[in-house]
């Protein structure tokens, strides 16, 4: 899945995020493995505002997203900061990331892996990221739980309403196939220009993504709450992963 139109949107409509406390979880886990900088991959960077923050922390961070919109905020943003020299940006897609070496460490968040399915997809997804990981290596990501696609999206709408555009959320979930389905009306208020967007989010049970975990060489150290980076409940909303490099397969 790709962000198009709602890429130059996407900030406004996510500004709840706590991206301090995001970014706090992140590093000290990092550092807790003894990544304290290096190559790092954001797989999935979006509008890039985690992104920016490790790029400021001293790592050497290579921002991956499909979406040329999403890469196009990201460059604006590092070039006000003065950072479009010490990232490198590549536009691609997850099932075929191609990097030019190992990496020490990639994140992912905001639910990127859960827009990859069905489930061979995402396997090749955790096999695509593992293929280019360092022994030890460290793989911090997040994932919707089946609890927030079951009664927080569900059948719901989400009406977002900022100066510049409104924007409607529509979600039917899929049981059978574990999945919501999700179209994204926007409507700018100055031009009365429309857009529509659809794509949808998978759901799996840890069981399942351990499985896919070990399957390529990683040991997942711990799942917490990926809101409150706090124990998991039976109402978590998100996971977040923690997951370690058992090996190097690039010098296999």
């Amino acid at each position: 899945m790709a962000y198009n139109e709602f890429a130059y949107f996407y900030d406004e409509f996510n500004g709840e995020a706590d991206y301090d406390a995001l970014y706090g979880y992140v590093t000290d886990e990092l550092k807790a493995h003894g990544v304290a900088d290096g190559i790092l991959a954001d797989l999935g960077c979006g509008t890039g505002d985690l992104t920016l923050m490790l790029t400021q922390a001293g790592y050497d961070v290579i921002g991956i997203d499909r979406s040329e919109e999403m890469l196009s905020v990201l460059r604006e943003k590092a070039d006000e900061l003065g950072l479009i020299g010490r990232l490198l940006l590549l536009k691609q897609d997850l099932l075929d990331l191609d990097l030019y070496g190992t990496i020490r460490a990639a994140v992912s968040t905001f639910d990127t892996y859960s827009h990859i399915g069905p489930l061979d997809n995402f396997e090749k997804a955790i096999r695509k990221a593992a293929y280019f990981m360092e022994k030890g290596g460290v793989f911090l990501f997040d994932m919707n739980t089946p609890y927030k696609h079951r009664n927080v999206l569900g059948d719901n709408e989400f009406t977002f309403e900022e100066e510049d555009a409104a924007c409607v959320w529509h979600n039917h979930y899929n049981a059978a196939d574990r999945k919501v389905e999700i179209t994204v009306d926007i409507d700018y208020h100055e031009t009365g220009e429309h857009f529509h967007e659809e794509f949808c989010e998978y759901t799996y049970d840890l069981a399942t993504i351990r499985a896919a975990l070990e399957k390529h060489g990683f040991a997942l150290e711990s799942v917490c709450d990926g809101e409150t980076f706090g124990p998991l409940t039976e109402e978590s909303q998100r996971y977040f992963f923690c997951a370690t490099k058992q090996y190097t397969q690039l010098e296999e």
